[in-house]
Parts: structure tokens; C-alpha cells; sequence
């Protein structure tokens, strides 16, 4: 059969905006704008203080004392004669270095640990968590106080432990927003187009997290510079070397003769401070505003491939998807185990549409979540086999399984809003699988993603590509998810309820859709629903399933026609189609009368 063609390389790309764009709309925020520039002369003074000063911070000369500023000493000297800019300058240096040190090794320790708690969980985030609760219960300013007793008085070694200490907060803080991002649909949709975790926790997760990220870097930043200015100024520091908090304690001791020496320390550490917490505020609104459209793309086809499915195997289990005794459990508070499906058989086969039907909570959803290895970290598969495109997946490895989503075997789930990842744009999120799993260049998968939308019967895919998911309808972001879920070319297509809170008219767009793709590429579909007439409208062959169980499978004409079990003549006696119309509805007296 003929597939979608391949786009070769164009000359554009669908995609996020930018990141160079980020520093446009921060320099468009006054306050971004005046704390940056703040900011970059600090560092650009402490950077080049050899050039802006020929004087050494230590140079001392007794005769100049107190001096005022002056043409040979801007900002005055202090009580021993060192020029005052000169320490400032170089006081810097130190202040900011050993705020960086401080910095780094705290988002080192707790960001990727976070990370790693918040979306994997387990015993890492148990003991994680006990060791952050620990350090949290130490008093910060003791414990440097007794380093400084053991370490010695080194400004950086002091820095390296306050940073340990600090680590915790970017470790809950990170931990507790992953935690509650890892159940969003949108990571699961990710997961199952074939993403690996690392790209999927880079790109998804992180991108919810890193504003809260740049606001307490920005907070620690502070903490750091006050806590080692307040070490300073304490004496507990080097007093050799010259920082913005010696500088204060050395003014605070002579307050009486020359107030003047504390409006400089104390105007740098006030003005970085400000800075920091405002750049901070303008970078974080900046990394979250998506308003900015990106190019343009243009496509350009190459010549179409084909691909040949078979139908059973010589075992008589269908070569696609072939399920034998299937049963998933999940524990109990006592610790037994409660099993949801019990001993399920189930086949589909290139080119056929296999619906499998049941009230809710009958072990629908579960039976498809078995084969596609997105069991929750609770439920487990404790017998049977499942078999896709001839390769036994119950007990594949995490990677093995990752290598057979989105090229044989494909999702399209419910609820389309919330499988969207609401940072991205359509065409970005419809991208990201072509060059991960396809291995194409961005502007290939960017072309490639219009493509898809053109597939689905989106009309203008360009102008669709550019936007963001809360821009569309929910028809729309259905028909995205099935384009997403048939950009790798799968063999098997699983869908979950497709058509659940759409309208009537939306609803049967989708199933000419999703029966127009199945006759063109040959593809097997799995359709997960509750809704008989669905069934009847696309489903060649019919399984029902109830309490966990298959009771009755049969072609969906005859099923429908002349049902063998009593339960699924239950299931079409609810369907109101063919009863007669009840009557309008009367209050209790009202019928009392009426007899």
C-alpha cells in the first residue's frame, strides 16, 4: 500500500519561538532592561578592574587616611589609605565569585537530583528526601561558623559548603513540581511516540520547571552574597582579602569619623541584590511568553514508499497484536494483589479495526495499556503474553520497548487537550518524534509536520503548525494526535476513546479519518471505546469485555446482529436508538391522578 511521502530537507522550520528571542523581550521589560544593564556594569567593572583603576586593593598609604574623594581617589580611602574604588573593584571579584561558587555547586546538587526523584520516585526519592530533610534541619550560619573553625577562614572553601547547604531548596522545589508533571497526559503521549526519558524530562518536564529555577537562582544568588558579606562583616572571613563585607566591617568600625565608607559596600550589595531578584522576574515572564510566531516552512516531496503486512502467524495468532491470558493486577493496602483483567485473548491484524467495547472500569483501558508497556508503576502484568509485530514485549526492557513505539506501534488517547504539551507548538510537538526516532534534520521534520496536518484534514497546516494548543479547537487537537500518532508510519494504531466529548459532527469526521487512514497504509487499529454505534460504524471485528474479562468476539455485523452473551444483549438494550420514546416525566402525584 502507498504511504504519506517523506518530505526532503526545505529551506524553513516549524517551531517554538527562539530562545535568541529571550533576551529581546527582556530588554522590552523596563524593569528586565534596567536591572540587566545594572547588572553587566557590575560585572563589567569588577571584570576589568586592573583597566579602571591602577591602584591595588591593599595598597596602603597612612598619609591619606580618610581622604575624600578626589581626583587621585574617586571614591575617598578607608582608615588605612587604600583607595576605596580599587576594593570595591576588586572586593567584587570575590563577592560575586564566591556567590558563583555557592550558586553552582547548590543547582548541580539539587536540580538533576530533583529531577530524578520527581520523575522516577522510588527509593532514590525516599532516601533523596530523608538526607534534604537532614540538611534543612542544620542552621545554616553554625555550620559555616564551624567550617570556618575547621576549613580555615578561605572565602571559597566557605562558599562550597554554604552551597551544600542551599541545595535542598532547588532539590524540593524542582522535586515537587516534576512529581505532579510526570502524571500529565501530555508526558505519557510523549513516552509512547518513542521519546527516550532523558529528552522527554529535557524538553517536556524541564521547560515547566526552569522558571521557578531562575527565580531561586536568583534568591540563592542574594543569599549567598548577604550570607558571605554577613561572614565578613562578622570577621570570620579572610581579613586579608578584600570584599564588599570586609569593606563594611572595617566602616562600621570607624562609623563615627567617616560614615561615608558604608554607602559603598553597602550601595553595591544593595544594588546587585535588587538586580538579581528583578532579572530574575523579567527572564522567567520572558521564558513562558510564547506570543512570538516562528517562519514559515516549505515543503518539498520525494518520491513515496510501500510496505507489506501479513496476517497470521503459523501458531494462529495474528501477526501484529496477539494477546493470550493476559492479567494485570495491582496491589492491595494489606498486600495481596487485586487482579482488574483476568486471562484475556485478543488479536488484530494488518488492515482490520478490532473495537474493544464494555462499561467503564470493565479492563479496557488496561488491557490496551498492558500492550503498550504504560501500565502505572503500580499494576504489573502477573501472566500471560502479549505479542507485537511478532515480538513478545511483556517483560521487554524500557529501551526495547521505546524502539517499537512510533514506528510499529502508535497511540491516540482522550481527553486530545491534555496529551498537548501546552509550551510548545503544534508543529514543534508534531517534530520533536521525526527527529528523535526518524532521525530527520529540523527542517525535514518541520516539512514533514505539515504533512501530517495536510493528512488529517487540517486545513491551512502552516498557519496551524504555528500555534499552541490552547489556540485550537478540540476536533483540532483530536486530528493533531492522530497526526502525531502516524508520523513515524506505525503498523498498529491504538486509540483510547477518540472520539470522547467531541460533537456529533466532529465525531464522525474522526472515524472517516481514522477508516480512511487504515485502508490506505493497511494499518491495524485497536479502538478502546464504550460507544456501540462507533462500533458499528468502523469495526470490522468486535471483542466485549466485562469485569475484566472477554466475554464474546465475533465480527461486528453478527455480534451487533445476534449477540450470544446475555451481557452484551445488555449493552444493546441500553442503546436507545431503536426503543420507543418514553414518556415526558411526571411528579409522583401527577401519576397517582393519572390512575
Amino acid at each position: 500500500m502507498s504511504q504519506t511521502p517523506p518530505l526532503a530537507p526545505a529551506t524553513g522550520g516549524t517551531q517554538a519561538p527562539p530562545r535568541g528571542r529571550t533576551l529581546g523581550r527582556v530588554v522590552r521589560d523596563p524593569l528586565g532592561a534596567v536591572s540587566l544593564a545594572v547588572l553587566a556594569l557590575l560585572v563589567t567593572a569588577v571584570a576589568l578592574a586592573p583597566l579602571l583603576t591602577s591602584q591595588g586593593p591593599g595598597d596602603a598609604v597612612l598619609a591619606d587616611a580618610f581622604a575624600h574623594p578626589g581626583a587621585g581617589h574617586l571614591l575617598g580611602t578607608d582608615s588605612a589609605g587604600r583607595d576605596i574604588l580599587a576594593r570595591i573593584l576588586y572586593g567584587g571579584r570575590n563577592t560575586l565569585g564566591g556567590a558563583l561558587i555557592a550558586l553552582a555547586v547548590a543547582v548541580l546538587l539539587g536540580v538533576p537530583t530533583g529531577l530524578y526523584a520527581g520523575y522516577y520516585g522510588g527509593r532514590f526519592d525516599a532516601v533523596a528526601g530523608w538526607l534534604v530533610n537532614l540538611v534543612m534541619a542544620l542552621p545554616a550560619m553554625v555550620v559555616l561558623l564551624a567550617s570556618r573553625a575547621i576549613l580555615g577562614p578561605d572565602v571559597w572553601v566557605l562558599m562550597i559548603v554554604l552551597g551544600v547547604l542551599v541545595a535542598p531548596g532547588f532539590y524540593r522545589l524542582v522535586r515537587g513540581i516534576v512529581a505532579d508533571v510526570r502524571g500529565e497526559l501530555y508526558v505519557d503521549a510523549a513516552r509512547i511516540s518513542g521519546l527516550s526519558d532523558t529528552r522527554i524530562v529535557a524538553r517536556h518536564v524541564f521547560t515547566v520547571v526552569r522558571g521557578p529555577i531562575v527565580i531561586q537562582t536568583a534568591l540563592v544568588a542574594g543569599i549567598a552574597i548577604g550570607l558571605q558579606a554577613g561572614l565578613e562583616f562578622l570577621g570570620v572571613g579572610s581579613g586579608s582579602t578584600a570584599t564588599w563585607g570586609a569593606m563594611l566591617n572595617e566602616a562600621f568600625q570607624n562609623i563615627q569619623r567617616s560614615p561615608l565608607l558604608l554607602l559603598w559596600p553597602g550601595l553595591a550589595l544593595a544594588l546587585t541584590s535588587s538586580a538579581l531578584v528583578l532579572l530574575a522576574g523579567a527572564l522567567r515572564d520572558a521564558l513562558e511568553d510564547h506570543s512570538a510566531p516562528p517562519p514559515r516552512t516549505r515543503r518539498r516531496p520525494v518520491p513515496p514508499k510501500t510496505s507489506v503486512g501479513s496476517g497470521t502467524s503459523d501458531e494462529g495468532r495474528a501477526q501484529l497484536l496477539s494477546v493470550r491470558g493476559l492479567a494485570v493486577s495491582y496491589p492491595r493496602p494489606d498486600g495481596t494483589e487485586k487482579e482488574v483483567v483476568h486471562g484475556v485473548d485478543l488479536d488484530v491484524r494488518p488492515g482490520e479495526i478490532v473495537g474493544l467495547v464494555g462499561e467503564s472500569g470493565s479492563g479496557k483501558t488496561q488491557t490496551a495499556f498492558a500492550a503498550l508497556g504504560l501500565l502505572p508503576a503500580e499494576g504489573r502484568i502477573t501472566r500471560g503474553s502479549v505479542r507485537v509485530d511478532g515480538r513478545e514485549v511483556t517483560g521487554l526492557g524500557e529501551r526495547d520497548r521505546r524502539a517499537l513505539r512510533g514506528t510499529t506501534l502508535a497511540y491516540v488517547p482522550q481527553e486530545p487537550m491534555s496529551n498537548l504539551d501546552p509550551a510548545f507548538t503544534i508543529g514543534s510537538q508534531l517534530a520533536e518524534p521525526l527527529r528523535t526516532v526518524l532521525g530527520l534534520t529540523r527542517r525535514q521534520a518541520a516539512a514533514r509536520a505539515e504533512e501530517l496536518l495536510r493528512m488529517v484534514e487540517i486545513h491551512d497546516p502552516a498557519h496551524a503548525a504555528r500555534r499552541y494548543p490552547h489556540e485550537i479547537s478540540g476536533g483540532m487537537a483530536q486530528r493533531v494526535l492522530i497526526a502525531g500518532a502516524m508520523s513515524c508510519d506505525p503498523k498498529l494504531l491504538i486509540a483510547d476513546e477518540p472520539t470522547t466529548a467531541l460533537d456529533v459532527r466532529v465525531q464522525a469526521g474522526i472515524l472517516d479519518l481514522l477508516r480512511r487512514l487504515q485502508q490506505e497504509r493497511s494499518l491495524g487499529v485497536l479502538l478502546v471505546t464504550h460507544n456501540l454505534g462507533v462500533v458499528a460504524d468502523l469495526c470490522d471485528r468486535v471483542a466485549v469485555m466485562s469485569d475484566g474479562t472477554i466475554v464474546e468476539t465475533g465480527p461486528a455485523a453478527t455480534l451487533l446482529g445476534a449477540p450470544r452473551h446475555p451481557y452484551t444483549r445488555k449493552l444493546l438494550d441500553a442503546v436507545l436508538d431503536d426503543a420507543p420514546a418514553r414518556p415526558a416525566w411526571q411528579p409522583p402525584h401527577a401519576r397517582s391522578h393519572a390512575r
